[in-house]
């Protein structure tokens, strides 16, 4: 029983060899989502960018709408604002927005769920989600009233810098260094979470 026990504890952490398939399946994605928009990005296409048949593409993610809802997953992982000092609140998620999405291979995300969202119900889906999901949820853990309207007033400054920084390309926004925009932005968003809401948002 106790090797029965190893096995499976071994084979819970062991990665499985579809992994790397489906890590080059969802780079290739990105790429061709970036470059192509979602209607012009074809299963074939991201297949011939990923070196892979197409049916592995359908077998891993059924349709181009689950292939691109995988690609524009995002996972915020928000910290726990109740360990943070509440003046730091504004401060910390903005640096913890630019950490997620300039720190590893997911960078393009932001740009392409920004871009995409208003013609594509699954992006928008996607940005919904994050807002009401991972924002207003940590807002709440954290006791934070009006939790979700602060959460979409936080989504309007940090999807807006997405778009002007990833799509745009601003070049004051875009050349900027994270630090810059930390700086810039966590007062904003110290507001949005601690300030008050006007009378009419608070009746709602």
């Amino acid at each position: 029983m106790h090797a029965a026990m190893v096995t499976s504890e071994h084979d819970a952490i062991r990665p499985r060899r579809s992994d790397p398939t489906r890590a080059r399946i969802l780079g290739a994605a990105r790429e061709q989502f970036a470059r192509s928009g979602y209607h012009g990005t074809t299963i074939r296409a991201v297949a011939a960018e990923a070196g892979i048949d197409a049916s592995m593409v359908m077998r891993y993610y059924g349709s181009k709408d689950g292939l691109f809802a995988a690609a524009t997953d995002i996972a915020l992982d928000i910290p726990d604002l109740t360990q943070i000092p509440r003046r730091q609140w504004g401060r910390r998620l903005v640096r913890h927005f630019f950490e997620r999405w300039e720190s590893g291979p997911d960078e393009p995300v932001p740009g392409l769920l920004v871009r995409s969202a208003a013609t594509n119900p699954v992006a928008a889906e996607r940005l919904r989600a994050v807002v009401d999901e991972q924002i207003a949820r940590a807002l709440e853990h954290a006791g934070v009233d009006q939790a979700r309207r602060r959460a979409s007033l936080i989504a309007t400054q940090m999807l807006g810098v997405a778009y002007c920084r990833y799509v745009l390309e601003l070049a004051a926004i875009a050349s900027a260094e994270p630090d810059e925009l930390v700086a810039d932005l966590a007062g904003t968003l110290q507001r949005y979470i601690t300030g008050s809401l006007s009378e009419a948002a608070a009746r709602g």
